[in-house]
């Protein structure tokens, strides 16, 4: 986690700002490694200091060794007092705080505790930009949690009938996922047979998923808080002729946009190349959503792959992991969606998911 710290700091530094009280789960994970549910690091010059409860404070001191914990006593020591009492131990006279994170009843829970001798400063994304380039430990996870997907994928295909329901072919997925390492889901796993998946994000019901309509599979596995998401629609029995338009258009958009993918391409450009694809196929107003979004220890994450109302948006960086998931949606029909992860490298992009597509 060293590296991780000492990339903030640097951040922190060139800010203007000495010290940083993160309470987001995902940013405090990711610059500690403590994965317990409640807790605040707080982060300076040279001092990393993390506050949790006696629920945690043994979990913290084995995730977490090279940070100083301080437990928190609801009542009696709570949180706020000790951030009073480390700011007047370590000199702080501002302390930056995740705006994104803290609710107006925390913010004044602090201001009151630290006094008028400590100003609470403002600031986002500082430490979700440093996530959106992933380190060797994190790819490696990464990994592992796309290939327990890919082969869950795989694995439950071949098990599934026309009989079969979308609640019960979730499940399948599921336990597929967990048997083969996961921790848990990455997110409700959605199985959309026929019209149900003209939802994007539609939830699996008792729908029989039937045979020769679009089924949208959408699911990923959770490995060490690191996720995975993949998408895939299939079709049981024999495709009819709209399928098969539909699919080659969605198919080619995304097999454009990854050879399109590079370091420094901005990532509305990337949306653009899926999107003005599918718009000169005729589809365009029926792909509403964006193209891709990061992941990691978090299901949606930086970078965000969309639209962008003015013009211009943040380029790709090599250590970007991100989605790729163009789709057309038919009310009454259904929806194809294909999504793959891919990895931004120095020349372009790998592909990390496996899990097998149609051939048509």
């Amino acid at each position: 986690m060293d590296h991780r710290l000492a990339r903030l700091r640097a951040a922190l530094a060139e800010r203007g700002l000495p010290a940083l009280l993160v309470s987001a789960p995902a940013n405090r994970r990711y610059l500690s490694g403590f994965s317990g549910s409640y807790g605040y690091l707080l982060v300076t010059a040279d001092q990393a200091l993390l506050f949790t409860d006696s629920r945690y404070t043994l979990r913290a001191a084995q995730e977490a060794p090279g940070v100083a914990i301080r437990q928190v006593v609801n009542p009696g020591r709570p949180f706020p007092a000790l951030l009073a009492e480390a700011a007047a131990e370590l000199g702080l006279a501002r302390i930056a705080f995740e705006a994104a994170h803290t609710t107006v009843a925390e913010h004044r829970g602090l201001s009151q505790a630290l006094g008028g001798g400590v100003e609470l400063v403002p600031a986002e994304g500082l430490v979700e930009e440093l996530r959106e380039e992933k380190d060797a430990t994190e790819l490696a996870t990464l990994r592992r949690a796309i290939a327990i997907t890919d082969a869950a994928f795989t694995a439950v295909l071949e098990r599934l009938t026309p009989e079969t329901t979308e609640r019960e072919a979730a499940w399948m997925l599921e336990v597929a996922m967990r048997v083969g390492g996961a921790e848990a889901v990455a997110f409700p796993i959605i199985v959309a047979a026929g019209p149900n998946g003209a939802q994007p994000h539609a939830s699996a019901g008792d729908t029989p998923l039937g045979s020769g309509r679009p089924i949208v599979i959408d699911m990923g596995a959770r490995v060490d808080g690191y996720h995975a998401d993949l998408t895939r629609t299939i079709v049981l029995g024999e495709p009819d002729a709209r399928f098969r338009e539909l699919y080659a258009i969605v198919r080619d958009a995304q097999a454009r946009t990854i050879a399109g993918l590079r370091p420094g391409l901005p990532a509305h450009e990337a949306d653009a190349l899926a999107r003005d694809y599918i718009a000169a196929a005729g589809y365009g107003e029926h792909f509403g959503h964006g193209l891709g979004h990061g992941v990691g220890l978090n299901i949606h994450e930086g970078p965000s792959l969309r639209r962008s109302a003015t013009g211009s948006s943040a380029p790709l960086r090599p250590g970007m992991v991100t989605s790729v998931e163009p789709g057309i949606y038919l009310e009454g029909w259904g929806g194809i969606r294909i999504e793959d992860l891919v990895l931004i490298t120095e020349g372009g992009c790998e592909v990390l998911s496996q899990a097998p597509k149609l051939s048509l």
